[in-house]
């Protein structure tokens, strides 16, 4: 493999992980399964990453990042509150229809956590990053749109997540692609009337 830097080797192996453990489960996926599948040398993982708690973290921070690339462009493009988080949540959505297996791992990432020893707190900054996610999603457009919400947005991120987390498993399941596109149009209309003007300081 040629030269790369550590944070090159590092990224490699994130995507790499992400292969192995949507195609074969996240129990299944060893560190020499991982290594291998990014042709790399086993060294090359203790090199990059002190356990595999930590890579594990770095592949749900990698997913997130997957679904919610370009969300920053988007306040740019719209006009409203409203228009910016229904864009916001369809990219998101449009990356869960190409990408079914990577939002299932997820979920089976979650489930492992929460039942391994010594993982429990992996579940628990999985979801702490969701929300962080959302909050500067939310804190974001209210700044550029020069307009506040009328509860904290901490609130609404969780609102957020558990409709959007929802939404997500149940369409893993019954795959029914007409009712999503309007579960989120009505989120975003709700979460749209809960904002309004910023207030001007005298």
């Amino acid at each position: 493999m040629a030269r790369m830097s550590a944070d090159e080797r590092r990224e490699l192996l994130v995507e790499a992980a992400i292969r192995v453990m949507t195609r074969d489960g996240v129990a299944k996926a060893t560190t020499r399964s991982i290594v291998a599948e990014a042709d790399m040398q086993l060294g090359m993982f203790h090199y990059c990453f002190r356990s595999k708690q930590e890579l594990l973290e770095q592949v749900i921070e990698a997913i997130t990042g997957h679904s919610l690339e370009r969300a920053g462009t988007l306040l740019q493009q719209r006009t409203t509150v409203r228009d910016t988080l229904r864009a916001a949540m369809q990219m998101y959505w449009d990356h869960v229809l190409a990408n079914p297996d990577e939002h299932q791992l997820t979920y089976e990432l979650t489930q492992y956590a929460l039942r391994e020893p010594g993982f429990e707190g992996l579940a628990r900054k999985q979801y702490e990053f969701y929300l962080e996610t959302l909050v500067d999603l939310l804190d974001s457009s209210a700044k550029e749109l020069d307009a506040e919400f009328t509860i904290p947005t901490a609130v609404l991120a969780r609102y957020l997540i558990t409709i959007i987390d929802g939404l997500t498993l149940n369409w893993i399941v019954l795959r029914d692609d007409k009712i999503p596109e309007a579960v989120l149009d009505e989120a975003a209309d709700h979460i749209g009337s809960l904002s309004r003007p910023a207030k001007r300081s005298a």
